[in-house]
């Protein structure tokens, strides 16, 4: 039975009540959150060194849309109201000051900056640990040569939630997004030969996409085709945003053993995924929650179940890609002992893009390192990932 039956089965029977147990066990996860507008209850301001963090306490999840095109000037604009007094200027920060909102339920926020910045981080976070829903907004320099605030790939993530996914096109094309980790100010791992994780997966991306496209069978994107740092979840939208039909992120650890050698491949692990459906479970707005169904017309309890199953299609999806790398890997290419994986990562999040996480070796093993900086080397990876990506297609068929 496919995904998109399940959805309708279970959406009649939430709506029928003919599941009552399911469906109180579902809404007994879901938060109590306060009725109306949202509210700003708290708002500070922390100089970590590094980055200059700007953080508002909510009395619920809301949109928020940044604007960082005027020289030494973020801008914030929030459905929200405020209730508390706005802090002073700390680190990259000079002053916070209070402006009229386009509307009686929009208010802007103008933190005027010391220097140019660029914004590392901008997101709301669903309350945990006993703390309310939070905006986040990460401020750090902007990179040398830059005469305003920075709008680097970092601060695409400026609207929330993330644009609305596209609908996937049929009959294109499979879409397939290849993210080559780390990137900018963030190298990765550094090799015992010292070249920089950042540049060999990026190598190795650039060497994927033009097989897969050789073949005439795959649209490709990337998540980045030069040294640019993005933000985590920023890559899952571009993925998303694109309509992929694959994510496939490469990245080429280390560790402490030494004698540790070999590709790997991660899947999200379930405590992972049960963490971010109810991330999901939580906005106000799930018009994009999943592709191609609008949940913000249907109950809270249809939307969890639904975001739910749509997660377990797409991990059953991510671990059956998974097995096919490992099974068409080059016999040239060391694999780990027990290469199949899961953990609570990031960048494989989408709850219905099947999602994988590669790690092309280990860079501090003298080995793996020498070969990942051959081209003969990259190219036999890829190949091996062109024929896991056939043979997950060709099944689908």
């Amino acid at each position: 039975m496919t995904f998109f039956c399940l959805v309708w089965l279970v959406a009649a029977n939430v709506a029928m009540a003919q599941a009552p147990v399911q469906t109180a066990a579902v809404a007994a996860t879901m938060p109590a959150t306060l009725p109306g507008p949202a509210r700003i209850l708290a708002a500070r301001m922390g100089d970590h060194g590094d980055k200059t963090r700007f953080v508002l306490e909510l009395t619920r999840d809301t949109h928020f849309i940044l604007d960082a095109s005027r020289p030494q000037m973020v801008v914030v604009d929030l459905e929200a109201s405020i209730d508390s007094g706005l802090p002073p200027g700390k680190g990259l920060v000079r002053n916070v000051r209070l402006e009229p909102g386009a509307s009686a339920s929009r208010l802007r926020l103008v933190l005027s900056t010391t220097a140019p910045v660029h914004i590392q981080l901008a997101e709301i976070i669903p309350p945990r640990d006993g703390m309310p829903p939070r905006f986040i907004l990460d401020l750090g320099p902007a990179p040398a040569g830059t005469g305003a605030a920075a709008l680097t790939p970092a601060s695409v993530s400026t609207l929330a939630p993330p644009p609305p996914p596209k609908a996937k096109p049929r009959p294109e094309l499979p879409m397939i997004v290849l993210d080559a980790g780390h990137g900018g100010q963030d190298p990765g791992t550094i090799g015992v030969g010292g070249a920089y994780e950042k540049d060999i997966v990026l190598a190795v991306t650039l060497e994927l996409r033009r097989q897969l496209l050789a073949t005439g069978r795959y649209r490709v994107a990337l998540t980045r085709d030069k040294d640019l740092f993005i933000p985590l979840r920023q890559r899952v939208a571009i993925a998303r945003t694109k309509g992929a039909d694959l994510f496939i992120s490469l990245h080429a650890d280390s560790i402490a053993s030494r004698n540790i050698r070999g590709l790997s491949v991660y899947t999200l692990s379930d405590k992972a995924s049960d963490r971010e459906a109810e991330m999901l479970a939580q906005r106000e707005n799930q018009a994009d929650a999943i592709v191609g169904m609008d949940l913000s017309v249907q109950s809270s309890d249809i939307a969890n179940i639904l975001i739910s199953l749509s997660q377990r299609d797409t991990m059953n999806q991510s671990r059956h890609f998974a097995s096919l790398v490992v099974r068409h890997v080059d016999k040239q290419v060391p694999v780990l002992p027990s290469p199949l994986r899961s953990a609570g990562l990031a960048v494989l999040t989408a709850p219905d893009v099947p999602s994988v996480l590669v790690e092309l070796g280990y860079l501090s093993h003298p080995q793996d390192a020498r070969l990942l900086a051959t081209d003969a080397h990259r190219r036999r990876l890829a190949g091996s990932l062109v024929r896991a990506v056939d043979g997950y297609f060709s099944s689908q068929r």
